[in-house]
């Protein structure tokens, strides 16, 4: 089977692929002072705060893409801590589907996102991330964005956004 559901025949939307980490935001289990939020996540029993920071950018980036694109953020991480970073994310609901760490595929010891198993055209695919291990099937997909820790004077989002529309 596909991970997402079928898509009705006429709806015409290219499906955009994004990744969360270094991508979107970037977490951290220390503390970091200028974190946009704070989400408890549960490892082996013991509840650990993650100190998330939104790349710059990205809540206008996420509303416009949500509107354009069908929306799947694909990420490697798992989701008890995917989750509650994306119900933070994505306050206008722009996230069509979320995928996780169990819907990537291993590929030369790498977890690889596979855009065969979406179910969808993959010539009408976008793939938006960081690693280019994530798209290793599938580099004519690809938007690479560098990846994204703290600098508050980066642009890629901008930049991104005329080129995808």
């Amino acid at each position: 089977g596909y991970l997402l559901p079928a898509k009705s025949p006429g709806d015409p939307k290219v499906t955009l692929v994004l990744d969360l980490d270094e991508t979107l935001v970037h977490s951290s289990f220390k503390p970091v002072p200028n974190a946009d939020f704070v989400v408890p996540v549960e490892v082996d029993g013991t509840v650990h705060r993650v100190f998330v920071c939104k790349r710059p950018g990205v809540d206008a980036f996420m509303k416009t893409v949500g509107e354009l694109f069908e929306v799947v953020v694909f990420t490697a991480s798992l989701d008890k801590y995917a989750n509650p970073v994306l119900d933070l994310l994505d306050r206008n609901n722009s996230v069509h589907y979320r995928l996780f760490r169990e819907a990537c595929v291993m590929a030369e010891g790498s977890l690889v996102k596979d855009l065969n198993r979406l179910g969808r055209d993959v010539r009408k695919c976008i793939i938006v991330d960081n690693s280019p291990t994530s798209y290793l099937m599938h580099p004519q997909n690809a938007v690479a964005i560098s990846s994204w820790f703290d600098d508050p004077t980066d642009t890629q989002l901008y930049t991104l956004l005329p080129w995808l529309v």
